[in-house]
């Protein structure tokens, strides 16, 4: 097991982590302070996950004209520079460009990242390892919107930390081996339905935890200030929501190399089910707080077992091919859960958000509870 290359990964995929829970949020409040409607944001919320599709089918040709390790350092100078141009050239029309690039480039890094963790794993560890990294970009994403409140929102500091957030998680990869090998049809994203076909829980696991991390980041601290609180405490809030998922996903790990793991799968969404229902009753009273908290917990269990569940079966170019998949879905539930959530919020019911994930959730458990969730895995590519 190569420790150090394993935590150098962890750490380039971890440093795209915080730099978005800084700067997600602050163009999210920015466009707020400018007036835009909710359905506006979703829209600026859902563009990266174009981009997530398009990194999906780029990533195996570049990674094999490049290499895994060098095309994930430029990519991550790709990212530095799109947020730094986010700082300098403030108008929607270009953000959503923008945004659509930086999705692009940080899809490659996601795709490659993770391949590369779960093919360092050895697998009597795997529950564990997977869940450290995924404990240490929840991390990520806690620190930012605090440290965000610390910088402030009146100016762009929150925009060049983010920067160089993205510029430090390149430099970590300096002569780091051991990455994958990949093909130029590797991460192409062909066999994208047969996948779903085949583990449909899984896939919709993927997709459902993609929305919830969107919408956290950016609808959640508006989904906040229009019920009433402050500008700090709705930060507070997707904190504590992401302080969930960090804080239980380790145990979620231990588990899963002890226990049955589609039985704590289909647990996992049962609890982000009552805990979405539960937040729109409890929002005004102190239970919300240990509730937030289950429900990051919940959701972010789902996408460590699906990652625990792809790697324990797979190496190299069907890990890549995999992985691949996952970022299409990734993209899929990034692009419906703001646009979906963010129209519904404007014209139907103000808390369109919890609502919104508690019926993922109940279709991820009737998916969970008619059929085996990893039996077919090994033929999902074929």
């Amino acid at each position: 097991m190569r420790w150090g290359t394993y935590f150098a990964v962890c750490a380039a995929v971890i440093s795209i982590g915080l730099a978005l829970g800084v700067t997600m949020p602050l163009v999210s409040l920015r466009l707020e302070s400018w007036g835009y409607d909710s359905f506006a944001i979703g829209v600026m919320a859902a563009t990266p996950a174009v981009g997530v599709l398009l990194g999906a089918s780029l990533a195996g040709r570049l990674a094999a004209r490049v290499g895994t390790t060098r095309l994930m350092q430029l990519c991550l100078l790709l990212g530095a520079l799109s947020v730094a141009l986010l700082a300098l050239v403030q108008n929607y029309a270009v953000w959503v460009v923008l945004r659509l690039f930086l999705g692009v480039a940080l899809t490659v890094v996601f795709i490659l990242g993770e391949s590369w963790i779960n093919q360092l794993a050895v697998e009597k560890w795997r529950g564990r390892l997977v869940a450290l990294y995924g404990t240490g970009y929840a991390l990520s994403q806690l620190s930012g919107p605090l440290l965000l409140t610390a910088i402030g929102t009146a100016t762009d500091s929150g925009f060049w930390t983010g920067v160089g957030l993205l510029i430090g998680g390149s430099l970590v990869l300096l002569g780091r081996s051991g990455a994958p090998r990949v093909d130029a049809h590797s991460a192409s994203g062909r066999g994208l339905p047969a996948f779903c076909r085949k583990l449909p829980a899984i896939a919709w696991a993927v997709v459902l935890f993609a929305a919830f991390e969107a919408m956290m980041l950016t609808l959640l601290p508006i989904y906040g200030l229009r019920q009433g609180f402050t500008q700090e405490v709705a930060l507070l809030m997707v904190s504590v929501v992401v302080v969930g998922d960090a804080a239980l996903q380790l145990p979620i790990g231990w588990l899963a190399d002890r226990m049955s793991r589609q039985t704590l799968f289909r647990a996992c969404g049962v609890v982000l089910l009552s805990s979405s229902l539960a937040i729109p009753v409890l929002l005004h009273t102190p239970v919300i707080w240990p509730v937030l908290v289950a429900f990051g917990a919940s959701a972010g269990g789902l996408f460590t077992l699906s990652l625990i569940l792809i790697g324990e079966r797979y190496r190299d170019d069907e890990l890549v091919r995999a992985n691949a998949h996952v970022a299409q879905l990734w993209g899929i539930g990034c692009l419906i859960g703001p646009l979906a959530t963010g129209a519904v919020s404007q014209w139907v019911s103000g808390h369109a958000l919890p609502l919104m994930m508690a019926l993922g959730a109940a279709g991820f458990i009737v998916l969970a509870f008619r059929g085996s969730l990893g039996s077919d895995l090994a033929q999902a590519e074929r």
